[in-house]
């Protein structure tokens, strides 16, 4: 509502109450009309002195009760600093003390590990993010402080506590999956640390480090390792598991890892350390006295169904699957039509022909021209649908073939980390807060990993993301009562949802 002096052609001035309904003006109430300054400014004083209880009148208009009224003008008194977000204090740090990381003495480390979580951005507009959840003292120098000591100060209780929640779960460490992801700074230089190397992300010109994740069945967190950039991620995999075997004394599980670590040396490190394995297998570079007796034998090989050949001593088990071979034949298919638009262009040289991707079928005609290789790409259909696991077990090929298919869940993990708590590209460069942010996304991620698991027991309809979603929208809401001058903190309404997500993590 407002005033308004409206002239009038008698040349007196008329005082009005407006009220703007629906982008127009509208007349609520005459005042009077007066000549003379000294009534006008009489009968504005009088307007403005009516203005309250029109104002009430109007609610009751619209039809509101008179406890609909006293209800939406107490809520005129409450500040934005009133109403405060408490989902993810309720529910991630309800989690974060039931798997013991409250052990660590550290009020920034709980409020940081949950923003990776619901809010996965830069420390700064982390600071910003707890800010306007009216956590004031939370500042981005003091997050930078708290970085600087908390990889050299924490990371070894972080990984002890992490290992003794998967031992709970878990009950015993029978079968580790261990895989080796990249992860890119947003920088041009290197140092001792971040290294030009093989990029699983495609940023090869942008410096990296190396992150090596060891987990138990189902995803849980074991320990993890950082390296440097340009380090062969076949070197990795022996010093992690030994050194998180030694620290927990838990027996030499079977080691579950991808091709990428298929290597000599490897193999015999694991041998010589009485560790048994299943390992990814490349057949395809396998002598060819073993890989004609693999096609052979598996000429007539029926989806599901599998062979065993003899390699140095090992089972190297073959299956074969029919989502498999279209997939092949999809991918060398559409590899086959890129190559051939390169060939038409006449812009490929005789030194891209290699073994890089589908390279592999290109010749060279003539000394001088790039054509296919027809007999290369009939040789590469004979393998579609074929897949190897080189094993030292005394698993059956199914048990084998099922627990390497477990390797996903460690890549599901890197996903979780990349995508959902966004632990890259790292725009870090001290050492000691590169550490830091990988110390973080590991607590985050076995946060994670114990919400999947309250919702999944507790036969929850809510996805993980969808829970996360929901924290935010949680609220508390800190109120002046009127008459008494008491503070009540009360807790804004709650839907059914809100409600399971409270249940299923037991807040």
């Amino acid at each position: 509502m407002f005033v308004r002096k409206k002239k009038n052609q008698s040349g007196s001035v008329s005082i009005q109450i407006i009220q703007k309904i629906a982008g127009k003006n509208k007349l609520i109430k005459s005042v009077g009309a007066a000549k003379d300054e000294k009534d006008i400014k009489i009968l504005i004083n009088k307007a403005y002195s009516e203005m309250p209880e029109l104002k009430k009148q109007r609610v009751f208009d619209f039809g509101h009760t008179k406890r609909d009224f006293d209800f939406l003008h107490s809520l005129r008194d409450i500040s934005r600093p009133e109403i405060k977000v408490v989902g993810p204090n309720l529910v991630l740090g309800n989690i974060f003390n039931s798997i013991g990381f409250n052990e660590i003495k550290e009020p920034l480390f709980k409020k940081l590990v949950i923003a990776r979580i619901v809010n996965p951005v830069s420390k700064l507009k982390t600071a910003e993010y707890w800010k306007n959840n009216n956590e004031l003292d939370i500042t981005s120098q003091s997050i930078y402080k708290f970085l600087d000591r908390l990889h050299k100060n924490y990371k070894t209780k972080i990984e002890q506590i992490s290992y003794n929640y998967t031992k709970r779960i878990l009950k015993n460490i029978t079968v580790v999956f261990y895989d080796m992801t990249t992860i890119y700074f947003e920088a041009k230089e290197e140092d001792d640390l971040r290294k030009i190397g093989f990029s699983k992300d495609g940023k090869f010109q942008k410096p990296q480090i190396m992150l090596g994740l060891l987990v138990g069945e189902d995803g849980y967190p074991i320990g993890y390792d950082i390296f440097e950039g340009n380090t062969f991620e076949g070197k990795t995999m022996l010093p992690i598991i030994k050194r998180l075997q030694g620290k927990y004394g838990f027996s030499k599980p079977i080691v579950v890892a991808d091709s990428g670590l298929l290597s000599d040396g490897n193999i015999k490190e694991l041998k010589a350390k009485k560790y048994e394995f299943i390992l990814g297998a490349r057949i395809k570079n396998i002598s060819n006295k073993q890989k004609k007796e693999i096609l052979k034998k598996s000429k007539n090989l029926k989806n599901g169904k599998t062979i065993l050949v003899d390699k140095d001593g090992d089972n190297l088990i073959i299956s074969f699957s029919d989502s498999r071979a279209k997939k092949d034949k999809y991918n060398r298919e559409k590899g086959l039509k890129k190559l051939k638009i390169r060939i038409k262009s006449g812009k490929l040289t005789k030194e891209q022909i290699n073994n890089r991707g589908y390279n592999k079928f290109l010749k060279i005609k003539n000394q001088v021209e790039v054509e296919l290789d027809e007999s290369k790409v009939g040789d590469d259909e004979k393998w579609d649908g074929l897949k190897g696991y080189l094993t030292n077990t005394n698993l059956s090929n199914d048990e084998v073939i099922e627990n390497y298919r477990n390797l996903w869940k460690i890549e599901k993990a890197f996903r979780i980390s990349k995508n959902d708590l966004k632990i890259r590209p790292i725009f870090h460069y001290k050492k000691e807060r590169i550490e830091a942010h990988i110390c973080l996304s590991f607590t985050a991620y076995t946060i994670y990993k114990e919400l999947e698991r309250l919702l999944k027991v507790n036969k929850s309809v809510l996805s993980v993301t969808q829970a996360i979603e929901l924290l935010d929208t949680i609220y508390e809401i800190t109120v002046m009562l009127p008459e008494s001058g008491k503070i009540e903190t009360i807790s804004a309404n709650l839907s059914e949802i809100q409600l399971e997500l409270l249940r299923v993590t037991q807040v």
